[in-house]
């Protein structure tokens, strides 16, 4: 995700200076070369040498005749991303009005003079947080052009972001804009057809691939909406759903409405459903369900509309003649852009091999669930 890519990390004297080191750790294990640039403030709470430590570079903590900020942020400087976490109110509202008084905010000021990306990761009270002139300020730098990472508002206090977070909005910056604001919904993971109150029908589906396209597509551009049953996430609009044919209306309500501009079809959604019981079902006794077929998503959208989709097919099968045969047969039924196939064996594992599938191609990949994300993201990108 930030193979290559040179971040200057700014850490300023909020309390959340203590998760640098994690952090540091964080972006490097992803890629990245790390430097950091610290405040007189934070370095009461994090030794410089714990940050030179986590980052393996010789920190600044002060602006000397080597004209620090430049060589780190100016137009031919080390950084292509310049991250401040944390980042206090003070820092905020200092970046917002160009006042350089710690090597921090000048590296800050030099960075958004050079054209160099800007992500901001604040940490504070609450009560800081919701003061108007930090408001305002933070909507004045995010007019910018400058990526703001949601702190997370709990026990009265606006927590830095998790590293994750912190990590894939850097990627955001750092990445080319492929999907130029292109909303992209992806469908991801399982879906549970309820038998009664207490058991479903469901599949071993993770989610870990559908998830790793969002991310993908997020840090390439795109505004993403994730239709799963499963937690929020800081890069998509999440949709909850359970149900087959919840994924399918929510879906549809996305394509119809002209907001989608290109869907990924990652889910495993039921392929049958069946009439759920008001009462739990008594075990001990013999029972037979009767299993009606689902509709198919990819069909649905179809009918409603031409945007490019991307499908996804899972098979049992170790023969690759027979996946693709599957694949094809899908592609053509629905249109599809290109089909990524798959071993079912793979399932909730963190590496996969998988067969893109285009009409006149084949092409084989192997290696992890998030790597295979940023490969379906870079083909969609294409096809828009």
């Amino acid at each position: 995700m930030l193979a290559g890519v040179n971040v200057a990390l700014g850490v300023t004297g909020s309390i959340a200076a203590v998760k640098v080191v994690e952090l540091a750790h964080e972006l490097r294990r992803r890629g990245a070369s790390v430097r950091a640039v610290t405040t007189s403030s934070s370095r009461s709470i994090v030794h410089p040498w714990a940050v030179e430590f986590a980052t393996e570079n010789p920190v600044v903590t002060e602006i000397t005749g080597q004209v620090e900020h430049v060589e780190l942020c100016g137009r031919d400087g080390w950084a292509d991303v310049f991250l401040v976490a944390p980042a206090t109110a003070n820092t905020v509202g200092k970046i917002a009005a160009a006042i350089d008084d710690t090597p921090v905010t000048t590296c800050a000021t030099t960075a958004l003079g050079a054209g160099v990306p800007v992500v901001i990761a604040p940490a504070m009270h609450e009560p800081m947080y919701d003061h108007p002139g930090v408001l305002d300020a933070i909507d004045r730098v995010e007019s910018w052009g400058v990526e703001f990472v949601d702190p997370r508002v709990e026990e009265g206090k606006a927590k830095i972001a998790t590293e994750d977070a912190i990590a894939l909005d850097v990627a955001r910056a750092a990445s080319p804009d492929l999907f130029e604001g292109a909303n992209v919904v992806v469908t991801s993971g399982a879906t549970s057809e309820p038998i009664d109150p207490v058991r479903v029908l469901t599949n071993r589906a993770s989610g870990k691939t559908g998830r790793a396209v969002a991310r993908a597509c997020y840090a390439l551009g795109a505004d993403v909406t994730l239709v799963h049953d499963g937690e929020d996430a800081p890069y998509a609009d999440v949709v909850q759903v359970e149900t087959a044919a919840e994924m399918t209306e929510e879906t549809l309500d996305r394509v119809e409405g002209g907001a989608a501009d290109a869907l990924v079809s990652a889910a495993a959604i039921s392929d049958y459903t069946v009439e759920s019981a008001d009462e739990k079902i008594r075990s001990g006794q013999d029972l037979t369900l009767d299993l009606t077929p689902t509709p198919k998503l990819i069909d649905a959208v179809r009918e409603a509309s031409d945007l490019p989709v991307v499908g996804f097919k899972a098979e049992t099968t170790t023969d690759d003649e027979a996946m693709v045969r599957e694949a094809r047969e899908t592609l053509r039924r629905a249109d599809l852009s290109f089909v990524v196939a798959n071993d079912a064996s793979v399932m909730g594992d963190d590496e996969t091999r998988t067969l893109f599938v285009r009409e006149n191609s084949i092409r084989e990949y192997r290696g992890t669930k998030s790597e295979l994300g940023w490969q379906v993201a870079e083909e969609l990108a294409d096809e828009l």
